[in-house]
C-alpha cells in the first residue's frame, strides 16, 4: 500500500480490512453464503436526515423515506429479507410503503432477496441497464460468478431501466445514479441531498470499487473493457461533493464503530468527507497496484 506499518489512519484500516473480508468471502462460495456480520442482526438508525440504516452488520440496506412512500436501496441476501422488515418496522414505518427498490451492484449479496421484496410489497424494480441482464438472470450471465450457482439468485423482473446520471424521485426526495462499473458492469453509486435541520448533506453511497479476486483486468474476453471501467469509477468517485460517507458493505466506511460514536453522542460520526477521500484514494491505489501486476505477468 506504499505505507509504513503503523502509520495507517483508522480509516484506511477499515477500507484494507473490509477489502480482506471481500476477498476471503468471493474466494469460496461456501464462505459466501455465510460470513456471520453478513446475517448478524444491528439495530437500525437513522444516518441522517431522512436516510435509515436498515441492514446487518456488514450488508448495509438504506431506507429513504420520503412524503409520497419510501425507498430501499439493497436487498441483500434471500434470507436477510425478514432482517430488513424487522429493521423498516421497528422504525416505526410500514414495509408496504417500500415503493421503490434500488441495488448498489447485482451480486447475490446484495439484490438476492429482491424478488421476495418486490413480491411482498409490490416495490418498482429500478437498475442500472448493464446489470439488468444479471438481476433478470438471477446472476447467471455474471462476467465473472455466472457459472457458479453459489453465486445465483432467484431472478426479478426490472421495472425501469436506469442510465447513468438518471434520477429516481419519490414524493420530496431525488436520487441520482451514478454508473461506476467495473465490480459489475452496472455497478451503481447512490447520491442525494439529506436536509437535517437548517443543514443539507451530501450523501453518497458507494457502490463498489473492489477488484475482487479472480477478476481479470488485462486480457479479460468477458469484459474487455473492465480495467478503463475501473478507471471511469474512480473520476466518477473523485467528482462526487461528499458529506455522509456510506457504501454497500458497512466495512466500507466503518459502520459499526461510527455507529457506537453515535450512540455515545457528539457530532455525527457519518458526516465524514475526509473519510470518503481516504477510502477512495486507498482503493484507487490497490486497482492500480493490481492492474500493474498482471500486465506484469502478461508480458
Amino acid at each position: 500500500m506504499g505505507e509504513k506499518p503503523g502509520n495507517f489512519t483508522g480509516n484506511r484500516l477499515v477500507a484494507i480490512w473490509g477489502a480482506t473480508l471481500l476477498a476471503f468471502a468471493f474466494a469460496s462460495p461456501a464462505f459466501a453464503r455465510n460470513p456471520s456480520d453478513w446475517t448478524a442482526p444491528v439495530p437500525p438508525f437513522r444516518i441522517v436526515g431522512n436516510l435509515y440504516y436498515v441492514g446487518s452488520r456488514d450488508l448495509a440496506s438504506y431506507l429513504v423515506t420520503t412524503s409520497d412512500g419510501n425507498i430501499l436501496i439493497n436487498s441483500s441476501l434471500q434470507s436477510s429479507v425478514a432482517l430488513t422488515r424487522a429493521s423498516v418496522e421497528k422504525l416505526g414505518f410500514k414495509f408496504s410503503d417500500i415503493k421503490i427498490l434500488l441495488i448498489s451492484h447485482a451480486h447475490f449479496d446484495h439484490c438476492a432477496g429482491s424478488a421476495e421484496i418486490i413480491k411482498l410489497t409490490g416495490a418498482k424494480y429500478m437498475v442500472m441497464d448493464a446489470d439488468v441482464p444479471l438481476v433478470e438472470s438471477g446472476g447467471r450471465s455474471d462476467f465473472q460468478y455466472g457459472n457458479q450457482p453459489g453465486m445465483c439468485y432467484p431472478p426479478a423482473k426490472v421495472d425501469r431501466v436506469l442510465h447513468d446520471d438518471d434520477t429516481v424521485k419519490l414524493g420530496d426526495t431525488t436520487l441520482v445514479a451514478h454508473l461506476t462499473p467495473g465490480h459489475s458492469k452496472g455497478c451503481t453509486t447512490w447520491t442525494f441531498k439529506a436536509r437535517d435541520g437548517k443543514h443539507t448533506y451530501n450523501v453518497v453511497i458507494v457502490g463498489s470499487p473492489n477488484v475482487n479476486p479472480g477478476y481479470k483486468l488485462v486480457n479479460n474476453s468477458r469484459y474487455p473493457q473492465i480495467a478503463s471501467d475501473y478507471e471511469r469509477t474512480f473520476r466518477v468517485l473523485k467528482s462526487l461533493p461528499c458529506d455522509v460517507f456510506l457504501g454497500a458493505h458497512g466495512s466500507y466506511f466503518g459502520m459499526l464503530a461510527k455507529f457506537a460514536r453515535m450512540k455515545a453522542g457528539g457530532p455525527n460520526p457519518f458526516i465524514d468527507p475526509e473519510g470518503y477521500r481516504r477510502y477512495v484514494e486507498e482503493r484507487e491505489h490497490a486497482f492500480r497496484g493490481e492492474l500493474a501486476r498482471q500486465k506484469a505477468a502478461s508480458n
